[in-house]
């Protein structure tokens, strides 16, 4: 058989759709200082999906605004141009994440469940310890495993000699997975992240979430959404092979400046705040 290449599954996702062409739009208002609410509102209304569910989280018992918002204008007003990002972003990606990874040991949505909640879990902490950007970490934590929609066909052949590295070798999945195939998921995210032409600390994030010491672009980014993705995984939610080792760097809790007691207080709030349906809405 011949050997698989990490220039190979690159090919695999240059064969990747490019992000539409609304939602490069949204990206482009968002970054562009110069960009106003109408400029938002004018792009975001050719797209009827989109406007529908950005209405229903600006309406949510999530954001609680005492009045009914009823036009895009006011919704982006509301949620503000980086959360209108995050919306439109995981609106697009929720066909790539929904799917059965039978190479993961993940049934159909439980990556899209998974990466949800973990975006979710990123936003809140970013907000507890004051980050400047919380919808930059939702996004950071809905797509740090997007590679495992291109490396799923390849992992489902060596599904057995990756878990057997794992059982036998006490080793992380990230490194049994890199021994078994070369590369894991986190380079594959990293290109598909590149393609889509995201800013290089969210690359970075998607790149070296399962080891954040090596972050040197943003560690603080890095170290959210490594946070985040162990407390989904400490949670069960669509655990699959990648959660059976899950090591959990000290690095990424001192770079967050927490101590066990914030650490566990976290853990505590976040668990309440994903049984609320009302956080998928974006959905």
């Amino acid at each position: 058989m011949t050997k698989l290449t990490l220039e190979y599954i690159v090919n695999k996702v240059d064969d990747m759709k490019a992000l539409p062409e609304i939602i490069n739009k949204v990206i482009e208002l968002t970054d562009d200082p110069d960009s106003n609410v109408h400029d938002m509102e004018k792009v975001i209304l050719q797209d009827q999906v989109l406007t529908t569910k950005i209405l229903r989280l600006a309406n949510s018992a999530y954001y609680g605004y005492a009045r009914k918002i009823s036009t895009v204008s006011q919704a982006t007003v509301l949620l503000g141009f980086q959360a209108i990002k995050g919306i439109a972003l995981a609106s697009t990606v929720r066909t790539y994440l929904m799917d059965e990874l039978k190479g993961y040991s993940l049934d159909k949505n439980e990556l899209w469940s998974q990466s949800q909640t973990c975006a979710i879990i990123s936003r809140f902490i970013a907000k507890s310890i004051k980050y400047s950007n919380p919808e930059e970490a939702y996004i950071a934590g809905l797509l740090r495993d997007i590679g495992k929609t291109i490396l799923n066909q390849h992992m489902e052949k060596e599904y057995m000699e990756v878990l057997s590295k794992i059982e036998e070798g006490n080793m992380s999945f990230l490194n049994a997975e890199k021994e078994v195939l070369g590369f894991g998921h986190t380079e594959i995210g990293e290109k598909i992240a590149e393609k889509w032409d995201f800013p290089k600390d969210l690359v970075e994030a998607i790149g070296y979430h399962h080891t954040p010491e090596l972050a040197n672009i943003n560690p603080l980014l890095v170290s959210i959404v490594h946070i985040a993705d162990a407390i989904t995984m400490m949670m069960g939610i669509g655990l699959g092979l990648d959660g059976l080792s899950y090591n959990l760097s000290s690095i990424a809790i001192d770079n967050l400046n927490l101590d066990e007691t914030q650490f566990q207080t976290i853990i505590s709030q976040v668990t309440d705040l994903v049984k609320d349906e009302e956080s998928f809405l974006v959905t």
